[in-house]
């Protein structure tokens, strides 16, 4: 499953990247610091977990941050997991 019908939402009063799947809320916690987001913490709900939603939000945010033209600080260990998987994305890595 690739989610891609299903809209990011930055949601910059919590500093959070969203994505609701199947009314389940899952998130990347973040903070800016001039043009670079902080990637502190990913949380996908138990229901939801390994069909892909994690990685799909993680893109998801990737295609936002780099259409910002920002940088992104990979603190999150997941985070840093996805981009082993995929190097393609070290282009955006502050």
């Amino acid at each position: 499953m690739k989610f891609e019908d299903i809209e990011l939402v930055n949601n910059e009063a919590i500093h959070n990247f969203e994505l609701m799947v199947d009314g389940h809320r899952s998130f990347i916690d973040y903070q800016v610091r001039g043009e670079k987001i902080y990637s502190i913490h990913t949380e996908v709900p138990e229901v939801l977990q390994g069909r892909g939603v994690a990685e799909a939000l993680v893109e998801k945010a990737f295609t936002y941050i780099e259409s910002k033209g920002q940088k992104v600080v990979p603190l999150c260990a997941y985070v840093q997991i996805f981009l082993k998987k995929h190097p393609e994305w070290n282009r955006i890595v502050a």
